[in-house]
């Protein structure tokens, strides 16, 4: 991990951040990214970082980007993290788990007492990941009828301010 930057993503960063979640996409079957229908904050993603109000990161190393976290206000108190997405090199080193922190202490600096995610019901690796964080996953599950037949996991976790 010492050689990976976190910094703030960059529009820039498209090209980069499309490959990053496609290669991930790839490994679980019946998944399939279509950026432009699905996914087309990929396209700018400071931009729409700051449009909806959050905040966007990317892990790199040397030129390759390894990894992205971001957040955007849901509601009054509570922040969702969105687009955690780690590369399968660098799995299991900490970055995830780094990552979720990075997005944790951005929710309590804007007085978030809650943070909440959705993640995909065949994201396993993920599920533990979260659950080792101290979030608890929600009765509920959302269908969203894209491509992938995505059926979402909902998770929440209760902030120290």
């Amino acid at each position: 991990m010492k050689d990976v930057v976190i910094r703030s993503a960059r529009d820039e960063d498209s090209e980069e951040l499309i490959r990053l979640v496609d290669t991930i996409y790839v490994e679980y079957p019946g998944c399939i990214l279509d950026v432009d229908m699905e996914m087309p904050e990929l396209r700018q993603p400071a931009s729409a970082a700051l449009a909806d109000g959050g905040r966007w990161w990317v892990a790199e190393l040397g030129e390759a980007i390894v990894g992205s976290v971001a957040v955007v206000p849901e509601r009054d108190g509570v922040i969702e993290l969105k687009k955690l997405y780690v590369s399968s090199v660098m799995r299991r080193r900490g970055l995830g788990a780094h990552l979720v922190r990075l997005a944790e202490s951005e929710a309590r600096v804007r007085n978030a007492s809650t943070i909440v995610l959705w993640t995909d019901t065949r994201f396993e690796d993920a599920h533990r990941l979260y659950t080792r964080l101290g979030f608890v996953r929600a009765p509920r599950t959302r269908v969203l009828n894209d491509l992938s037949n995505t059926i979402e996991f909902h998770y929440a976790k209760e902030l120290q301010l």
